[in-house]
């Protein structure tokens, strides 16, 4: 298949609105908002006053229709220059809003869709619990039937966007004796009762990112808000997580973006034995797998971006997250070396950038678990 990887001028012209964006925005408060664990939401709603929000939802639900490679170009813009951004604007775009238009009835999708789209509120999605993260099958939240609800009961982790979203897409099981095949989607307002928000992750990096636990006891949701049909769940949240990888690898290709700006600003700046550390073979080479290895992840991505509605859609969005993240966290490292000791400051953006980065090989499934992917989609073809 012949892919043209040439940018249309709606998308050349997004790219540069929200770069502008990035830089003049976001930029100046990055370092602060981080040591303080900060979570801008202004900015959020910015960015929703920009369409960002609602970049995979259809206009008539209040979003901007945009197509996977564009959204893809906005988490790339917006992470270079600040993760914890770009990955609470993909969360909500991509297991959230995403599930919702693509498996809700109509009555869900005008209920939720138009104020997610906005950012007049976020989303969340409610997968992963304290013993069931790559095995999602070993969950334990249920939901039972009761009249014209179901009834929610258990408690998720690692939940990003948890204090500040108003929906969020919840797995729970609805026969607790099928194992996966038990599993059903929800749609939930967070304001509903019997839903507690638990104290913030102290996180290693992404810190203006909010992740927290929820936890649901007694939670009635209207029968009416079932994603699909009951035991579902698992193929949706296969389906969603295949869409969302797309988002995390724009988030690594715009941090290995950033990290090699660094490096280079860094290494022609550096003296050392009376000349820049520049001129030296060994940082060259450095730089130079740097560069080689973003070209590849971006070419990844998109071509994972553009072939999202082929039967290997699932294969390749493994295929960029897994290469996309691990080529970051290489690039990352790679930059901090040729800080040198300056690396290890604070004062010094690839410090935060060497925080932030570690987390892409292992949320939205780890590396092993994109090779698994992988793996089943060349052995059953």
């Amino acid at each position: 298949m012949a892919i043209d990887f040439s940018f249309t001028e709606e998308q050349e012209m997004l790219r540069q609105e929200i770069r502008r964006f990035a830089e003049e925005r976001i930029l100046p408060g990055v370092r602060e908002r981080d040591r303080g664990h900060t979570f801008p939401a202004d900015l959020l709603r910015e960015a929703g006053e920009l369409g960002l929000l609602g970049m995979l939802v259809e206009e008539r639900y209040g979003g901007t229709g945009f197509d996977p490679l564009s959204y893809c170009l906005a988490v790339e813009e917006i992470s270079r220059i600040c993760p914890s951004i770009g990955v609470t604007m993909s969360v909500s775009n991509s297991v959230c809003c995403w599930p919702i238009a693509r498996f809700g009835s109509e009555e869900i999708k005008r209920q939720f869709l138009p104020e997610l789209a906005s950012g007049r509120k976020l989303g969340g999605f409610c997968l992963t619990e304290a013993g069931s993260g790559s095995d999602a099958g070993a969950m334990l939240t249920s939901a039972r039937r009761d009249g014209d609800d179901y009834v929610l009961d258990g408690a998720k982790v690692w939940i990003t966007n948890a204090s500040v979203a108003g929906t969020f897409v919840v797995m729970a099981k609805t026969d607790g004796a099928a194992g996966k095949r038990g599993i059903s989607a929800f749609v939930v307002d967070a304001a509903s009762p019997g839903i507690q928000i638990g104290q913030p992750e102290e996180k290693l990096g992404l810190r203006a990112s909010v992740t927290a636990a929820v936890t649901f006891t007694d939670c009635r949701v209207p029968a009416r808000q079932l994603l699909g049909v009951e035991n579902a769940g698992f193929k949706i949240a296969l389906a969603t997580l295949d869409h969302s990888r797309l988002g995390i690898a724009a988030q690594a290709v715009g941090i290995h973006q950033r990290a090699l700006e660094l490096a280079v600003a860094y290494a022609k700046e550096r003296v050392q034995f009376d000349v820049p550390i520049a001129s030296h073979q060994a940082i060259q080479f450095q730089l130079a797998r740097m560069a080689t290895e973003l070209a590849a992840s971006r070419v990844l991505l998109w071509y994972a971006a553009v072939s999202e509605k082929a039967s290997s859609a699932g294969r390749l969005a493994a295929e960029a997250k897994a290469y996309a993240s691990e080529a970051a966290n290489r690039a990352v490292w790679d930059a901090l070396q040729i800080h040198g000791g300056n690396g290890c400051s604070e004062e010094y953006e690839i410090a935060r950038l060497y925080r932030d980065v570690r987390v892409t090989t292992i949320y939205e499934g780890t590396s092993e678990m994109q090779r698994l992917v992988i793996a089943r989609h060349l052995l059953t073809s």
